[in-house]
């Protein structure tokens, strides 16, 4: 039952990147973990494996509406996917299992993960809640064009990518809008091919090969392909729902989930207890 649940939401997942162009990462470890079972070191690799297909799928129906940005998108990219793979390949093996233990205090792994991930998409929200319109951005005199800051940007978007697993889609969209001018269709296109590098180049090249992690394929791949049929739903109905009423409303949902986790997880701190 927890997995048909499991997969029912992997469909709104499916869709929100279709519509907005990020904010499924942000839903993906939150439903691994907490519906389906799955510890949050494993849910993070899942993760990169079903945000990258999903966004595979998006970025190429955008691509074939002219709305992908690629050499921006190449850009961005390339030092997130650096930052991603160093992270999942070198840093997250050295945390050890239990961060802190006392006589009645543990803090596992998986536990500290699923706080940072709170804290990230309480950021989160309040980036997709501010709502900012990209006519303004695109006319403001204050707008930077710089490939350096995107660069910047990217690395810091593969760090965060590496250690939670999320594609970085809220971090993305706001940059590519306010300092390289793209509008909002365009930034949520080359947003879905920039997501689909890190995430999956970053899991085939720094997770398939971990012995540590015990993949379920069976449940990998059912999840990605609901998600992916989600993204075909999400594309349609982007042209008829008002994309910023919607994304706020998102990052109202996400503001709510994040005060979830973090009650969650501070009551019952030593109940994550690592499976790998």
């Amino acid at each position: 039952m927890q997995e048909i649940l499991g997969y029912i939401l992997a469909l709104f997942i499916g869709i929100s990147l279709g519509l907005i162009g990020g904010g499924g990462s942000i839903l993906t470890i939150p439903v691994l973990v907490l519906v389906m079972g799955i510890g949050a070191t494993t849910a993070t690799a899942y993760s990169l494996f079903i945000v990258g297909v999903t966004a595979v799928v998006g970025s190429i129906t955008y691509l074939k509406k002219g709305l992908v940005d690629i050499k921006v998108g190449i850009w961005f990219a390339l030092p997130s996917l650096l930052a991603v793979f160093l992270v999942r390949r070198f840093l997250m093996p050295l945390v050890p299992v239990k961060i802190i233990e006392t006589s009645d205090f543990t803090l596992y792994k998986d536990s500290l993960l699923m706080l940072i991930f709170a804290v990230i998409m309480l950021l989160a929200s309040f980036f997709i809640i501010q709502d900012k319109k990209t006519e303004e951005t695109k006319s403001g005199s204050k707008a930077l064009n710089s490939y350096f800051f995107v660069l910047m940007i990217g690395l810091g978007v593969g760090f965060v990518t590496g250690v939670v697993g999320v594609g970085g889609g809220f971090m993305i969209i706001p940059t590519l809008i306010l300092f390289l001018r793209i509008d909002m269709k365009k930034a949520v296109g080359t947003s879905l091919f920039i997501i689909a590098i890190n995430s999956l180049i970053g899991f085939l090249l720094a997770d398939l090969n971990n012995d540590a992690l015990k993949i379920n394929w069976t449940i990998l791949i059912i999840f990605s392909l609901v998600a992916s049929a989600g993204i075909f739903v999400g594309s349609y109905l982007s042209n008829f729902i008002e994309g910023a009423k919607l994304k706020k409303g998102f990052g109202y949902f996400v503001l709510v989930m994040a005060f979830y986790i973090l009650v969650h997880e501070l009551f019952f701190v030593n109940k994550f207890i690592n499976q790998n």
